[in-house]
């Protein structure tokens, strides 16, 4: 940042197929902005998600001159663009339909145009762990990391990349995923983990390489304590029941 007399530098990561939606750096008419999902037209929306022509994402990973901020807020440069985006609120009761609305957004990666030699810079995947849904929680819940000086470090046993994982709109809420999983499965040797419909997990499960679990509609799974799945698929019912 000194080296470059840059007022603003973004931190960039490569993407990955987990990271499709994520916003990234454009050169527009010789200056860089940031885009994001939300801003590109349906007929392009697959040419966005390209994990060949855009390389690197935002991480929101953002390191600026505070001075350059003050001078930018204090002369009302600061025009942020507003990002329109569909959303839709979970309905309160069981069988209502959800809500949908439309949320005003403004972006901190967008105010990238008003800074002075702005660019962003490509950093090790390691600096962006983001927690936006259950399916991060119970990755950085896992026994995949550890929390060392603040930060959550991935154990070294590890081979390649965190694993992707699924989960379906039984576990969007906090309050489902805590009830479903009340103990967070291993999954050092995990690729893949999808599970859709009602699961629930016991304790001390292990998930290895690719695991599949999808209830029948109107039946619920039950994988048993101290289960260990290894490139399977699970679909249909199975209820555990108390004696």
């Amino acid at each position: 940042m000194v080296d470059t007399k840059a007022e603003y530098i973004m931190e960039l990561t490569d993407k990955t197929k987990a990271d499709v939606k994520g916003g990234t750096i454009i050169d527009y008419e010789g200056q860089a902005r940031l885009l994001e999902i939300a801003q590109v037209p349906k007929e392009h929306v697959n040419e966005f998600k390209s994990i060949k022509k855009f390389k690197y994402f935002n991480t929101n990973n953002i390191w600026m001159n505070l001075r350059a901020v003050k001078r930018i807020v204090e002369n009302n440069e600061l025009a942020m663009e507003i990002i329109p985006n569909g959303k839709s609120i979970p309905a309160d009761k069981k069988g209502e339909a959800d809500v949908s609305i439309v949320q005003l957004e403004t972006a901190v990666g967008a105010a990238i145009r008003h800074f002075n030699n702005a660019h962003g810079v490509n950093v090790p995947r390691r600096r962006f762990l983001p927690v936006k849904t259950c399916s991060d929680l119970m990755l950085v819940k896992s026994d995949l990391y550890t929390l060392k000086h603040g930060q959550l470090i991935m154990d070294p046993n590890r081979f390649g990349p965190a694993p992707l994982i699924k989960l379906g709109s039984d576990f969007k809420k906090v309050s489902s995923f805590q009830s479903r999983i009340p103990s967070i499965p291993k999954i050092l040797e995990l690729d893949h983990l999808t599970i859709t419909g009602p699961v629930n997990l016991g304790r001390g499960v292990t998930f290895k390489g690719t695991v599949i679990i999808v209830a029948s509609e109107g039946q619920t799974i039950d994988i048993p304590p101290g289960s260990i799945l290894e490139n399977v698929v699970v679909q249909g019912s199975l209820r555990l029941l108390e004696h």
